[in-house]
Formats: structure tokens, sequence, C-alpha cells
């Protein structure tokens, strides 16, 4: 009777350990959700845009202008610590009569602009939520396009447009958003007009 226990021991012990690696290898086969999405993403921002001194030529008037501006970036996230993309800008501002711009005297009042750019994202300091997941980053971005002003007559000239900053970001539970706040200083090289925005993001990663 013994020696009928041990040959069907020996029979059946290799094959739970057979089962149980295949029961692994099943598991271990089945997809992971990442906790955060990363790749192709596709960017929003809106908010505040201030200029000190619009451009406008010598002996002019350059009062400070409030106004806004929307933004849409499509990018990639190379890792978790960087990324870039390339956007497009709009930009609207308030300006009196006083305010001429370029045009001398032609042309007055508010002026709005358009930039095609591109920008890069540094992530610096990520913060993990109870889990371990780090889902609020501290970054610095910086970006570069060329501006288009509208009214012409008011701003004939095109410009080169900086901008770069801190921000803040949180990558939601829904695993492909995350939002954030940002503040960027702004320069325009030729007219030599300093600025910044204040705007909260919304991203989607694909």
């Amino acid at each position: 009777m013994k020696t009928c226990r041990v040959l069907l021991s020996m029979f059946l012990i290799p094959g739970a350990a057979l089962a149980q690696t295949a029961s692994e290898a099943r598991g271990s086969a089945e997809p992971r959700w990442s906790e955060v999405e990363r790749g192709l993403y596709f960017r929003a921002e809106g908010g505040a845009f201030l200029l000190a001194n619009p451009p406008t030529t010598a002996g002019r008037p350059s009062p400070f202008s409030s106004g806004a501006m929307v933004q849409a970036e499509i990018g990639y996230d190379f890792n978790q610590h960087l990324a870039a993309g390339v956007f497009v800008t709009f930009t609207a501002n308030r300006a009196g009569s006083e305010y001429v711009g370029m045009s001398n005297g032609l042309a007055s009042g508010d002026f709005s602009a358009l930039v095609p750019g591109a920008a890069v994202r540094a992530s610096l300091f990520g913060f993990p939520d109870d889990n371990g997941v780090r889902r609020t980053w501290i970054y610095l971005r910086a970006g570069a396009g060329y501006a288009k002003f509208y009214p012409t007559a008011l701003l004939p000239r095109t410009d080169i447009l900086l901008m770069g900053g801190p921000g803040i970001e949180y990558f939601t539970h829904i695993r492909h958003f995350s939002i954030g706040f940002e503040v960027a200083g702004s320069y325009l090289t030729r007219a030599q007009t300093y600025g910044f925005a204040i705007t909260p993001t919304l991203r989607y990663a694909f």
C-alpha cells in the first residue's frame, strides 16, 4: 500500500507543479494597465496673457495690456521626465485708442496674435500618493514660436515669442487625463516686449 502511495505522489506532484507554472504563465501574460499613461498626448491650456509693454515704435505709448490666450499642443513623452511637442497659440489683448503700435497713427486699439511653435518640458520632482504612484509633478517648460499679429495695419512686423516657466501637473485616476497649472514668462525678441501667462492645463495621453 505504501508503495502505491509513493508511486501516486510521484505522478501527482510534477503534474501539480506544471499546472501551477502554467497558471503563473497565464497570469503574467495578462495585460497590466499603467497607473499613469505616457506617450503620444494632446494638451490644451487657456487663461490670462499679459504684456507689460506691447510692441510699438520709439516715442509712441506702450501701455500695460491685459488679455487672454489659448494653446493646443500635440507631443510625446520620451519618459516620465522629458516630453516635447508642437503647438499653436492664439492671443488677444486689450489696448486703448492711444495705442497705435507700429501703424504711425493709421490704426489703434486691440490686437491679437497667432503663434505656431514648439516646446520641451522637463518634469523635475514627482510626489507619490498613498499607493506609491507618482501622480503630482513639478516641471519646467520652455517654448518658442513665430508670432503673426492682427490687424496687420497696427502691427505689420512679425516676431519671435519665447515662453518659459514652472508648472504643476496631477495625473488623475482616470488614467489618460492629467490637469495642471502653469505660470510662464514671455518675451518678444524683436519688439523687446515682456509679459507672462497664467493658465490651467488639461492633457490626454493616448
